[in-house]
């Protein structure tokens, strides 16, 4: 067995003598056990997880669908960028969702706000799904769809090589379509990206860098 096990472990004891967890000597990727949990990756706002460690490559078109729960009205949820302007970015700012893509040629944003006293802040699961088909983008929350014009219409393809992003990213990287500083905190599931036929499902438990991020566990209630 190469892997650890995702699992709560409690009294244990070992020659009848009770093992004391709460002050261990040393401590690895442990989180805190939770009286319900849920299917998802849990996010403690303090970091990210590292997707595609060659590279991924947006390019002409992209479908990105995801799950998300939280009660912070801040935090980047996925982003993908190049060493130049191109990139994809999906953000919560102001209790708002924000998609930007950027060809090349500049910045375009679909922005979903919701209406009224309705948050997607409240705790509650949401459905994202953002699409970007050449100078084409738009955004679809919970069902509701909105769309942005984009001016650039000559500029289609976002050349990024970079690995993907998930919930925030390294403070040495550079992030061209994000812009909040804010590690997402709560949970995310069901990150699907498709690109044509392809269809690929992620799984956060084969990042190559996870920090502050527990897959497969999401705790029932925030506490």
């Amino acid at each position: 067995v190469t892997h650890s096990i995702p699992a709560c472990i409690g009294s244990m004891t070992i020659n009848s003598k009770q093992l004391d967890n709460e002050s261990p000597v040393s401590i690895f990727a442990v989180n805190k056990c939770y009286e319900t949990v849920q299917d998802g990756t849990f996010f403690d706002g303090s970091g990210f997880a590292a997707l595609v460690r060659e590279g991924y490559k947006v390019r002409s078109d992209v479908n990105i669908s995801l799950e998300f729960r939280t009660t912070a009205v801040h935090g980047a949820l996925l982003g993908v960028s190049s060493a130049k302007v191109d990139a994809i970015g999906l953000e919560i700012v102001h209790g708002k969702v924000l998609f930007h893509v950027n060809n090349g040629a500049g910045r375009i944003t679909a922005a979903y706000e919701p209406r009224g006293t309705n948050s997607l802040c409240d705790g509650k699961w949401h459905k994202l799904q953002a699409n970007k088909s050449k100078h084409h983008i738009s955004l679809i929350i919970d069902g509701n769809l909105v769309h942005t014009d984009n001016p650039y219409i000559q500029s289609t393809s976002a050349d990024t090589n970079n690995p993907i992003y998930v919930g925030g990213y390294p403070a040495d990287v550079k992030q061209n379509c994000l812009t909040s500083k804010s590690s997402f905190r709560g949970c995310l599931r069901n990150l699907v990206l498709t690109k044509g036929q392809h269809t690929e499902l992620f799984d956060f438990s084969r990042a190559f860098d996870l920090r502050g991020v527990f897959p497969h566990s999401c705790p029932g209630a925030e506490h």
